[in-house]
């Protein structure tokens, strides 16, 4: 066994039942970029990040995700299609089948954290087949400091394992590729797939179900920033909703991207210590801070590149749609440095509706916001999930179902009471289709989103009037800075109106037909929340 780099003198991966190997500990995102290029596995980009190929899975493979039922887990996690129960014997067999294809091979060791606020930090070691996998978590988890490092103690471990591929009928996986918790021994097993996403998606299922389950603390699939006046203002959406694009603001210090939890101390904390941005169609003029990010240290993934040149090409979605780039957060100049922020003023609820029937951004009574909340609709676009090639209309519970470990409606209840404790403004803002639904209408403009963001941030849609919308209830702002008049209503958008009031009709029992298996629990205000389906269309 060679074990070498920075660690703690206890530090070893026998313990983790590993032997042979040589091991590489905590080494730099530049050092890890030098090997992944010196082994063939990645290509340096004139921006000077480097890009890889994820190889088979370019996005995450939900049904192969699994958690082992055990004592901890059985009467408190969802069971179903979503969480997908694994057997604790089979998981033992399996993770000392994947230590026995790490041993003799050279490997990553890393050493990092989540969650920024001190009080629910927690110490995550990472054992990785791949540099390029391993350079990915130094970006995307907490980095603790080499003193830190000198005296670290793991309470989880996350091992990736790319090439090793499971025999189903063995291992009691669906296919050759797994992702899998165990909140017993506080492991995260990934094999089988190189995407990058199933490690940073482990973690976070985790903690969806420690934070509420175990300290009171709601978990979101969000992103979150704050003004110059330490309002903080949070995003939920699922990938390809605007989470990423929408937080980074020149205006506002990005608290993070993707991942928070929101304390019974009235804080909100960033998860991680960096972004994972999608950036099929990615332009400087669209989106600066991301495309500036994109430097030394970055990670691309399954970019192509303009001919003869090692130029990134965003327009192409060859390899796939779900391009990607994760880099440390200290990539963007404009940051929380802290990664924690005040109770929220504002929240909007994201979502892309491949129907082209949302307004662009509407205001949310307190029911309302939490039929939303739970109904979690968005649109499924191209690249996000395996199977996934133009946009699918669908329901995620909270936003982020995949990544929930317990029912919807504790972390709705949770969402609820501290929505009414801090008395924040909803909205539900659609970054999706506009004028007809996808393949007619057209994606909603960038610069209209964050236009109609910004009104709302700055108190601009305080005082306007408001129409409410005849099918869903929603009230829409009549007018609103930057943004043209017409759009605001989307009806006004669409040549056939009576076109439009079918499909809203058709989305609305869609709402309804989703909202079934929730009504159980769901109280007055809630259920006054849902579309009403008219009759006369």
């Amino acid at each position: 066994m060679q074990e070498n780099g920075l660690k703690s003198n206890e530090a070893s991966v026998k313990e983790l039942g590993i032997k042979d190997a040589i091991v590489h500990w905590n080494l730099s995102s530049e050092e890890l970029a030098k090997i992944s290029v010196e082994k063939g596995m990645a290509q340096e980009t004139s921006t000077g990040a480097i890009n890889v190929n994820t190889g088979e899975f370019t996005g995450r493979s939900p049904k192969d995700r699994f958690i082992v039922k055990d004592e901890i887990t059985e009467d408190s996690v969802w069971w179903g299609n979503i969480n997908i129960p694994f057997e604790p014997a089979k998981f033992d067999a399996l993770y000392d089948r994947v230590t026995d294809y790490l041993s003799g091979k050279e490997i990553y060791a890393r050493d990092s954290y989540v969650c920024a606020d001190p009080k629910y930090r927690t110490n995550v070691r990472v054992v990785t087949e791949f540099p390029w996998s391993n350079l990915f978590t130094f970006n995307m988890f907490l980095r603790p400091t080499e003193e830190e490092i000198k005296d670290f103690t793991p309470e989880w471990t996350v091992m990736c394992a790319p090439g090793f591929m499971a025999v189903p009928d063995r291992d009691g996986t669906r296919q050759h590729n797994f992702a899998i918790l165990n909140f017993k021994r506080k492991i995260a097993l990934i094999g089988g797939t190189g995407y990058t996403g199933e490690m940073k998606k482990g973690i976070f299922s985790a903690l969806n179900f420690i934070l509420p389950h175990q300290k009171d603390t709601l978990a979101m699939h969000c992103s979150a920033n704050v003004g110059e006046d330490g309002d903080t203002a949070i995003f939920f959406g699922l990938s390809g909703t605007g989470k990423t694009t929408l937080s980074a603001d020149p205006n506002r210090k990005l608290i993070g991207d993707d991942e928070h939890g929101w304390t019974s101390e009235n804080t909100v904390f960033n998860f991680e210590g960096g972004c994972y941005a999608k950036v099929i169609d990615l332009s400087e003029e669209k989106e600066p801070d991301i495309w500036n990010a994109i430097k030394p240290g970055a990670l691309l993934e399954n970019i192509t590149f303009k001919e003869g040149t090692n130029e990134p090409d965003y327009t192409s979605g060859k390899i796939t749609e779900n391009t990607r780039v994760s880099y440390p957060i200290y990539h963007i100049n404009n940051i929380q440095e802290s990664s924690v922020g005040a109770n929220p003023k504002n929240i909007f609820f994201l979502t892309c509706d491949a129907s082209g029937v949302l307004p662009p951004i509407s205001k949310l009574t307190p029911g309302q916001a939490m039929f939303h909340f739970i109904s979690g609709y968005t649109a499924k676009v191209a690249g996000t999930e395996a199977g996934i090639t133009e946009p699918v209309s669908a329901f995620s519970a909270c936003f982020g179902a995949p990544f929930m470990p317990l029912h919807p409606t504790k972390y709705a209840e949770m969402l609820g009471q501290k929505m009414e404790a801090a008395g924040v403004n909803v909205w539900l803002v659609n970054t999706g289709w506009s004028g007809g639904a996808y393949g007619t209408g057209s994606r909603m403009k960038l610069k209209y989103t964050r236009a109609m963001i910004t009104a709302a941030l700055e108190g601009k849609l305080d005082n306007v009037e408001y129409t409410t919308h005849n099918v869903f209830g929603l009230a829409m702002p009549n007018e609103c800075p930057n943004v043209p008049t017409e759009i605001l209503n989307p009806k006004n958008t669409w040549s056939d109106k009576a076109a439009y009031d079918a499909e809203a009709n058709k989305l609305a029992i869609k709402f309804n037909e989703n909202f079934e298996k929730f009504k159980e629990n769901a109280s007055e205000e809630i259920l006054a929340g849902a579309p009403k389906v008219s009759a006369n269309v």
